[in-house]
């Protein structure tokens, strides 16, 4: 194991998505001293992560914490599976590189539930410091009407580079904005103001001068990896925080933490200034109950001493579902198909487009065409009549369900954007991807990629951004290399499946709208199992059971609450009843946002760091 000091002014646990902004931005100051520790290795000279099209690849593998959750009463007794990055970067290193921006609304909700200045005006300058959105040209604006790209509301000077093709041959693309547009659901604004509703072609975390993955590794840590203030263990798997008794008997302060290291030993190193946790929504919470933070009675069932006792901790899971239908498309659109069949001519022909030009699949990222959707009311009457009417019966009935204050702020901003077309927050995403997805092929996203059928597919798929069900993260022992019990409880609330069915109907409407519908095969046969229909409300109901899966997007088991709302972190990220242990990652967030989280959790870390640097009085 490399030498360490025995002190750092700060040690960070995880070198993931936000804990490699927060170690960049901190030795920004000669003077401060930082240590992370992550458990997985580095991977910055992996082309599995460095080729954006390699991605899937990464899922399963030892770069991959490969969790999953318990079986799920709500999809048929499934397990689903959660992908979590291992190794520098984290889960920025094998996500699918879309980088979307979140909703004004979601954020002004996290300051309503008591987080003073957590709201758009607060986390906008962040979000833009993280990033900067790269403009092609203006062959690729036209082909893409991406016209927006040149708005002062874009980042222009973060490490974060966001790009789109250098080139578009694909056609699909353009049909996509005109058949949005075409039902009255084209794109309202620039989708980076926080406002935009609509369908739009999206921009990808990738650098575009040398046609790699851009993530927190290669952006945030490369410039900062030879300061001689910052160092990096691999191979360190946190068992606690080490807590001590305050002074006085006043209160416990976090003064390091102990770790297991390549070399099979237990260590200690102490923070001199603060301990903060980055490990993500299901470690985070993890290394919390191994130190003794947590529910008393789940603590004393494993046997760990009680430091402080908060049920909160590990509870508020929420994730972003995801299933989809593919449809065979019109002869000779060209579709993802033969390069997911590893058919060798596509192989070698995408292999020296990437090598040569960077450009091709190898490339790209997953999804370029999506579309913040409202539930599409009036169209889906055409499919099945009254579902309005029975939605408004189910949002009704929910309302009189036994609430908390916090659960009632909740359901109140999120019946919201069912009843809102425009002037709060999409209740789905909608995306279009050209290969065909298999839902049901296992509970594991890399799953979606096998058996594929011949011929080719354009998917379309459906995500509910704002679920009302809640779920769990919590340990399974006391021995920390075990991995947690994950139970987001997906569907448990009444609504989501209410609300989940009539957005999926929406595919249907979509598939047979000009001019996308001039790419499919008129009456198309589908690469799902069975009908594959999702025509009526039982229909996508049982689709929805059979093959959903998540997002990847699981958020808030440490929320920043109000203790007495369910709150593991004040708004200034501090743990309760601790002093000197922060939490700066997904897992503070009170409510999951709108579309991929990878971009608010950049804005929440580099928000973060001016938290602490303001508590520390440093530059």
């Amino acid at each position: 194991m490399t030498a360490l000091r025995k002190e750092y002014d700060f040690v960070i646990v995880g070198g993931g998505t936000a804990g490699l902004v927060v170690a960049s931005r901190l030795t920004e100051d000669s003077s401060i001293s930082v240590l992370v520790l992550e458990a997985g290795e580095n991977t910055t000279q992996d082309p599995r992560i460095a080729v954006p099209g390699m991605w899937p690849a990464v899922l399963g593998t030892d770069l991959d914490w490969d969790f999953l959750t318990v079986p799920q009463e709500n999809l048929n007794g499934r397990q689903v599976g959660h992908p979590q990055g291992r190794g520098l970067g984290g889960s920025s290193a094998l996500n699918a590189e879309v980088f979307v921006p979140p909703s004004a609304a979601g954020f002004d909700a996290w300051e309503s539930f008591g987080n003073p200045r957590w709201n758009w005006k607060g986390l906008e300058p962040y979000f833009r410091k993280s990033h900067t959105i790269v403009k092609p040209n203006e062959g690729v604006v036209k082909k893409l009407d991406i016209a927006w790209v040149d708005s002062p509301e874009n980042g222009t000077n973060g490490p974060i580079q966001v790009s789109f093709p250098r080139v578009v041959d694909d056609p699909l693309p353009g049909a996509w904005v005109e058949t949005m547009k075409g039902l009255g659901y084209g794109l309202t604004g620039n989708p980076f103001s926080g406002k935009a509703m609509g369908g739009w072609n999206i921009p990808w975390s990738i650098d575009p001068e040398s046609g790699t993955r851009s993530y927190a590794a290669s952006a945030y840590y490369g410039p900062a990896s030879s300061r001689s203030n910052l160092e990096v263990l691999i191979g360190a798997t946190v068992s606690r925080v080490w807590l001590e008794d305050s002074s006085g008997g006043s209160g416990i302060t976090a003064r390091g933490v102990s770790f297991k290291a390549k070399d099979g030993h237990e260590h200690q190193v102490s923070a001199s200034r603060e301990v903060i946790l980055a490990a993500g929504v299901f470690q985070s919470p993890k290394i919390l109950e191994l130190s003794g933070i947590g529910d008393k009675a789940l603590l004393e069932k494993h046997g760990i001493k009680t430091r402080i006792n908060n049920p909160n901790v590990g509870e508020n899971l929420q994730d972003h579902m995801l299933v989809g239908v593919s449809f065979e498309a019109a002869e000779g659109v060209m579709t993802g198909d033969e390069l997911v069949r590893q058919e060798p001519s596509v192989i070698q022909a995408v292999a020296q487009m990437y090598e040569e030009q960077k450009t091709g699949p190898l490339a790209s990222g997953s999804v370029l065409s999506l579309a913040y959707m409202p539930i599409m009311s009036q169209l889906l009457e055409n499919l099945e009549p009254n579902l309005q009417s029975s939605l408004d019966t189910a949002i009704k009935r929910s309302a009189e369900l036994p609430m908390s204050e916090l659960e009632r702020q909740q359901f109140d901003f999120l019946k919201s954007n069912l009843l809102s077309s425009s002037e709060h927050d999409s209740s789905a995403i909608m995306f279009l991807l050209p290969v065909q997805v298999n839902m049901n092929n296992g509970p594991k996203q890399n799953g979606m990629m096998r058996d594929p059928k011949p011929g080719n597919f354009i998917s379309l798929g459906i995500s509910p951004l704002h679920p009302f069900s809640r779920g769990t993260s919590h340990i399974s022992s006391s021995n920390p290399l075990a991995p947690p019990s994950i139970d987001p409880r997906y569907l448990s609330h009444p609504l989501d499946i209410e609300v989940y069915a009539r957005h999926l109907m929406g595919v249907e409407i979509v598939a047979k709208s000009s001019p996308l519908s001039n790419y499919l095969k008129p009456g198309s046969r589908r690469a799902q199992p069975g009908d594959a229909r999702v025509d009526t409300l039982e229909k996508a109901k049982k689709y929805i059971r059979e093959g959903a899966m998540t997002c990847n997007h699981p958020v808030g088991t440490c929320a920043m609450l109000p203790r007495e709302k369910g709150g593991v972190v004040d708004p200034r990220l501090k743990v309760y009843g601790v002093e000197g242990l922060r939490i700066v990652d997904g897992s503070i967030m009170p409510m999951v946002p709108r579309a991929n989280t990878q971009s608010s959790v950049y804005a929440i870390a580099e928000k973060a760091v001016d938290l602490i640097k303001e508590d520390h009085n440093l530059k």
